[in-house]
């Protein structure tokens, strides 16, 4: 993170340009954002991304870096034109994407008509897959500049789970992600891309506009964000060396992608990117981060102690520990499941143990269930009802669940969810929703007059466990079970990813070429940019 010198010397230099400024850059807020499972049947449509529009982006959603009163609200002229943040989860429609697309280009022709466009920040994760398309934020970066033109600055911020093609690279002047997984660092990396953007147009580094160079070097591994976790090594320390890489004179980003590992597209791969002024540093400190990364890519572990579903039930049950949590991992619906996979909660409901209400409590999170919730919220709080949920989308695994039990919470008005009721089968709690939701929080659990720190079992659709749960979770398992974001990458069936990749190849003939890509600047011929 920045240090408080840092923040201070940034503070400093945007303060020094006063509101009023007529020398401000225009820079323009364009993106899309979604992680895509190519591996879980359900498909995502334009609704999912909930766009903010036009002055709504900074008003309502980025308003605590780029608002007026801030420093970097002051330094530049921002405006909205389209933003999109969708849960992760299946492919995009080519509907959905060329619905949205279209309306970006529309809204960015219409800001580019009435102002002399200087930058654009794109807002994207960078693991989108949309029907019928590879590399779909190439795709929308070479739509959005036919329409600002060459000569714009382009900023992109990610999440380290994305993939940062070749193609990519060259499209974007400045290129960022996360430094942390969990990500805690979201809001710190998207003001980096906006500070590093704002930074070049106003000539801190010497000529105004000037482009820097990329040194761009793809790694052949692709491992699930639960075996990279920036908490344990050797992520933390690999991570740990890109802010000193970025202190280096004449340096002014490094970047590490993990990757996402449950799309099945030859763009995915790790990747290191350095952005800089001085070519002999940036492609010095590139290979460095990269050599470092490919040194440890067998040491790579879980972030929690893993096994089969049954492993993990009947250790926590041996447990003293309360609560003990139990990652369902493989229908994760923040890594790209499609959420209402029923494989956990049926193999839940046939244990013995949890038959009676006066068993062990155990919390299920989550099934969707739209006619389900539907019958609970009309009988109501303490009704007996019997439902079926879940396996609508997918039923790879399993068909729905039928159950007989007392509704014991209701809640309307959920962004994710809309509507959550709680059944309570035996000693077992489970949430169903009208949508798929995820959750990450304590008040997710007590909102529903549950209460997780006092339950024996807590179950969650989640990989590594975020920031709220792991701190309250007295232990923790992850376990390893099926769906369209299976920890075990090797059964899912990649076909299209470039080989050899590590873990699916165990055996490389030779090493790697870890020479780093000098990439050229985005108004120049991509010649040479693809490995």
């Amino acid at each position: 993170m920045l240090t408080y010198l840092q923040n201070l010397a940034h503070s400093t230099l945007f303060s020094s340009t006063p509101s009023s400024s007529t020398n401000r850059p225009n820079i323009a807020i364009a993106g899309l954002a979604i992680e895509t499972s190519t591996f879980t049947p359900s498909r995502t449509h334009a609704p999912a991304f909930h766009p903010f529009r036009g002055p709504d982006i900074i008003a309502k959603k980025y308003s605590s870096f780029l608002g007026p009163d801030t420093p970097l609200g002051r330094a530049a002229k921002w405006h909205g034109a389209l933003i999109g943040h969708a849960l992760p989860g299946g492919v995009v429609t080519k509907d959905a994407f060329e619905g949205l697309a279209s309306e970006i280009v529309r809204r960015l022709a219409q800001i580019v008509s009435e102002t002399k466009l200087d930058g654009l920040w794109f807002d994207i994760h960078g693991a989108m897959v949309v029907e019928g398309m590879d590399d779909a934020e190439v795709v929308l970066l070479r739509r959005i500049r036919q329409v600002v033109g060459q000569d714009v600055i382009v900023s992109a911020s990610m999440d380290l789970h994305g993939n940062v093609s070749s193609e990519l690279c060259h499209g974007c002047d400045l290129i960022t992600c996360y430094r942390t997984a969990p990500h805690v660092d979201v809001v710190e990396t998207r003001e980096r891309a906006c500070r590093s953007l704002v930074e070049v147009l106003t000539g801190k580094y010497g000529e105004k506009g000037k482009r820097p160079i990329k040194a761009w070097v793809p790694l052949p591994v692709l491992l699930p964000g639960e075996q990279t976790s920036t908490r344990v090594e050797p992520a933390k320390t690999l991570y740990a060396a890109v802010p000193d890489v970025e202190k280096m004179d004449g340096v002014l980003d490094a970047a590490i992608w993990v990757g996402y590992a449950w799309a099945d597209e030859p763009r995915n791969c790790a990747v290191v990117v350095v952005t800089g002024w001085d070519e002999k540093q940036v492609r010095g400190s590139a290979e460095k981060l990269a050599k470092m990364f490919w040194d440890v890519h067998e040491k790579f572990q879980f972030v929690a102690k893993t096994g089969s579903y049954k492993e993990c039930i009947d250790a926590a049950l041996a447990s003293k520990k309360r609560p003990f949590f139990i990652s369902d991992s493989g229908d994760n619906p923040t890594a790209g499941g499609s959420g209402d996979v029923t494989w956990g909660l049926t193999r839940l409901l046939e244990r013995p143990e949890f038959k009676t209400v006066d068993g062990p409590l155990v919390i299920y999170a989550s099934v969707p269930g739209p006619n389900a919730v539907r019958m609970a919220v009309s009988a109501g709080v303490g009704a007996t009802i019997t439902v079926t949920a879940g396996a609508e989308v997918d039923n790879v695994h399993a068909g729905p669940v039928t159950m007989t039990g007392r509704v014991h919470a209701i809640k309307k008005g959920d962004i994710h969810a809309r509507i959550e009721v709680v059944l309570q089968v035996g000693s077992i709690f489970a949430i169903l929703t009208e949508l798929r939701k995820p959750y990450h929080h304590e008040k997710d659990f007590t909102d529903l007059n549950l209460k997780p720190r006092e339950t024996d079992i807590v179950i969650v659709k989640i990989g590594y466990l975020e920031p709220e749960l792991y701190n309250m979770a007295k232990d923790w398992m992850l376990g390893l079970t099926p769906g369209g974001v299976d920890q075990n990458l090797e059964r899912l069936g990649h076909h299209r990813i470039r080989r050899p990749m590590w873990p699916f190849d165990k055996q490389f003939e030779k090493e790697p070429d870890l020479r780093p890509r000098i990439v050229p600047a985005s108004n120049e011929p991509a010649t040479g940019g693809k490995e």
